[in-house]
């Protein structure tokens, strides 16, 4: 693998954004590490530590980092779609559509389905031999909560090239529409009391987030400065005085989280984050010219979709090994809590990582599809279908997790009970229809 990286950064083009990948990777190992930092286990269950101290809530403005990943995302939608157009003739749209969701769906979604595959098997081993309760049965209902992850960044993807059409059109207007209804949303949400209607704030919030990446895209980030403080002022604000919470990631117990569903508070935060990142670019971008940092970063970024999936996976595993081998877990927050906690993060990232050397060739993208392969019949339409499926199979699982896999135990997706047989023949299905639909008429 040494060899690979050190081959794949030496070919690194001069023009491409290596402060990108760097944010990328950053992104998702704060909400690695935060995870790990957040989990209050003990022998009677799992709680959080912001909720045992609540004087802890304000570092959830620098670890809730989900925005700064979503709008690198939407950097990277837009030039990969527009590589894709570039040569295919007039009337091609179906096959570019098709081509754009398998290509940025294969690194997702191929880690995705083993982590489901191989956690589905072991939840009906273990249910089948009659466990599933204490750590074991909170470990089964809460591995699967990351995916919800997977859920909206498929959405971003399935939606970018519409999106993209309007941001071309409209540049800061399309983002200003989209921030705008979740305005609206959030209005409706609290001031009229209508039911529902906040969860159209997954898509509004997210989807504006994913929309500056696009004006990054075209250098249209002009001002950080002004977009971290409106961002950070708004945010404050919307805090102090209206209802929202002051974390930023949901707490057990809240009736209104920022999270799920996100809101209008959670939109602010990631507008002073995006300004944030976008300050330090230029310091970053002199370190990442050094090859031994490109070089780590380059790595990072072949595994970190395996890491993120496999994570908590390895954080329950510690714990586990701790109550078997009958260690103490102090109470969380005291002081012989902290003083445990750099081991327990030691050894969750030692596991981390061998379920990473096991698990990462699944991350290798596919190989391309050839600029002249026939696009299959109805690939646009099929690969629109099969991401619905996916993204309505991953949220579905995020919310059921594998507990209760045998007796028919559902959650609510929105207003529809989805159970963990169903969420993952939907997240299969999905993904074997964009499979097929970006392979094109030719392959097999």
């Amino acid at each position: 693998m040494g060899s690979r990286v050190r081959e794949l950064a030496g070919a690194t083009p001069a023009t491409r954004d290596r402060y990108v990948d760097l944010l990328r990777v950053a992104s998702l190992a704060a909400v690695v590490l935060g995870h790990w930092l957040m989990a209050a286990v003990t022998p009677d269950g799992v709680g959080n530590l912001l909720a045992v101290v609540p004087a802890l809530q304000p570092l959830t403005w620098l670890l809730q980092v989900m925005p700064v990943f979503f709008f690198v995302g939407g950097f990277s939608h837009a030039l990969s779609y527009r590589s894709l157009l570039r040569g295919r003739p007039e009337g091609a749209g179906h096959s570019v559509y098709s081509a754009f969701l398998r290509a940025r769906l294969q690194r997702l979604l191929r880690p995705t389905t083993v982590f489901v595959l191989v956690w589905g098997a072991a939840a009906l081993l273990v249910q089948f031999l009659g466990g599933g309760g204490g750590l074991t049965g909170v470990t089964l209902r809460m591995v699967t909560q990351p995916l919800w992850f997977i859920g909206i960044y498929l959405a971003m993807v399935a939606f970018t090239p519409p999106l993209l059409r309007l941001h071309e059109r409209h540049g800061w207007g399309a983002f200003a529409a989209l921030a705008g209804a979740a305005v609206a949303v959030d209005v409706l949400r609290f001031a009229a009391g209508v039911p529902y209607v906040e969860f159209l704030n997954f898509a509004f919030v997210w989807l504006a987030v994913h929309q500056l990446g696009f004006l990054r895209a075209d250098g249209r980030v002009h001002r950080p400065a002004l977009l971290a403080g409106a961002g950070l002022a708004a945010a404050c604000a919307l805090v102090a005085f209206g209802p929202y919470p002051l974390s930023m990631v949901g707490m057990p117990g809240e009736k209104v989280s920022n999270m799920a569903p996100p809101t209008l508070a959670l939109l602010a935060h990631g507008l002073w984050l995006v300004g944030a990142v976008e300050l330090l670019r230029a310091p970053a971008a002199r370190l990442l010219e050094r090859p031994r940092v490109w070089r780590t970063v380059v790595a990072a970024n072949g595994v970190a979709m395996t890491a993120f999936l496999w994570h908590l996976t390895a954080m329950f595993g510690v714990y586990g090994a701790l109550l078997a081998l009958d260690v103490p877990l102090p109470a969380p927050a005291s002081a012989a809590w902290w003083a445990q906690v750099p081991l327990r993060i030691a050894c969750a990232a030692a596991l981390t990582a061998a379920l990473v050397a096991a698990f990462r060739t699944f991350e290798r993208p596919a190989a391309p599809t050839a600029p002249g392969t026939p696009a299959a019949p109805g690939g646009g339409p099929l690969a629109a279908l099969g991401a619905t499926l996916c993204l309505l199979g991953v949220l579905g699982l995020s919310m059921v997790g594998f507990n209760g896999l045998l007796d028919g135990r559902t959650a609510l997706l929105i207003a529809i009970p989805v159970s963990a047989p169903a969420a993952v023949a939907m997240t299969l299905g999905g993904w074997l229809l964009v499979e097929r639909a970006g392979r094109g008429r030719g392959a097999r």
